[in-house]
């Protein structure tokens, strides 16, 4: 099986520590259902980004939009990994998920 990046873009949490604790139990649920796929359960980003342009100098700010953060799973196929992405609580907060293959180079 291979490992799959989902990225995160968008979402947020509520303003509401309540409604903050009813996010947090979904993400849980989430990654309960997804079980020993769940290789990284990952983390949200905190805005600070930087970007390395090609000849070597730094600016502030991503390279395209900005991801809010991430996870990685392991699934049989990339259909497999969007599956599972699809239960993801971000899409409830209008947020979207980009799913990457990646690949074993040893």
């Amino acid at each position: 099986m291979a490992k799959y990046l989902l990225v995160f873009y968008g979402g947020g949490m509520p303003e509401t520590p309540a409604a903050q604790a009813r996010v947090l139990k979904q993400w849980e649920k989430w990654y309960g259902k997804l079980g020993s796929a769940v290789v990284d359960a990952g983390n949200p980003f905190s805005g600070a980004v930087n970007k390395v342009k090609p000849d070597g100098t730094v600016a502030k700010g991503p390279v395209g939009q900005r991801a809010s953060g991430y996870s990685i799973v392991e699934a049989r196929s990339l259909d497999a990994a969007t599956k599972m992405a699809k239960g993801c609580p971000i899409l409830k907060s209008d947020g979207q998920i980009a799913v990457y293959e990646t690949f074993s180079i040893m």
